[in-house]
């Protein structure tokens, strides 16, 4: 993807040191000057070959191997590629602000036709304020569109929000290209917050910032969910066009 290729060339690891790998069930975790979150995306396949290459010494690895990573069709070296460069990316405070995504889309997307691809908590309250809401998934909850759907729903919405694990299956950019004149929103802890994202049609990043290293770590390793790690070390930000 361009868009990937983009974000990488923006990212200088070279002197950065890789201190830890964590893949938990849920989130998998990069420590390097940063801590960077990615959702933990599985291989679906697994007995074709291992879904991690080297595992076991990824930390003799680099840096700059690891967030490369991110191109992988391995989903799970994918994953590990995104939390690498999100350790990465420098956050500029005077850019985000601490608004939750829901509260955005609902102002955008208030008797409006909206397509989220992905399946978020916020999507009953959701429904009680758009004009349509579609939920677009991959793995489809009861009442959700099947992925192949996005074609012809997406060109029809005025407000559209795309889960960010998009960047580790790489979907994203096809996606975006059904979007046309939409309000554009990247959701979820894998979202990068790098303005480089908007020269692409994005119009709001919605994530999280690593603030309690020790305890986001903690709970990644046990297991927790994103309504877990939410009061665990993360804070949730949104940056605007």
């Amino acid at each position: 993807m361009k868009i990937l290729e983009d974000l990488l060339k923006h990212l200088t690891p070279s002197e950065e040191a890789l201190r830890e790998v964590i893949i938990g069930a849920h989130w998998t975790t990069v420590l390097t000057r940063g801590c960077g979150l990615a959702s933990t995306l599985g291989d679906h396949h697994p007995h074709t070959g291992p879904s991690v290459r080297d595992a076991g010494k990824l930390t003799e690895r680099g840096v700059a191997e690891l967030m490369n990573l991110a191109h992988s069709e391995k989903l799970l070296e994918a994953s590990i590629g995104m939390a690498t460069i999100n350790s990465l990316v420098e956050i500029d405070e005077e850019r985000y602000s601490e608004v939750n995504a829901f509260d955005v889309l609902a102002q955008q997307g208030e008797g409006k036709d909206v397509a989220i691809i992905g399946h978020f908590p916020f999507v009953p309250k959701l429904k009680k304020i758009a004009r349509n809401l579609w939920i677009i998934e991959q793995r489809p909850h009861p009442g959700d569109l099947e992925a192949e759907r996005a074609t012809d729903i997406l060109p029809r919405c005025q407000v559209v929000g795309i889960t960010s694990t998009s960047f580790i299956n790489h979907t994203l950019e096809s996606l975006l290209d059904l979007c046309r004149d939409a309000f554009v929103m990247l959701l979820g802890p894998t979202t990068p917050f790098t303005p480089l994202l908007f020269d692409y049609g994005i119009d709001a990043l919605s994530g999280t910032q690593v603030v309690d290293e020790n305890r986001v770590i903690r709970h990644v390793k046990e297991g927790a969910t994103f309504q877990q790690i939410h009061h665990a070390g993360v804070r949730l930000l949104t940056m605007t066009k």
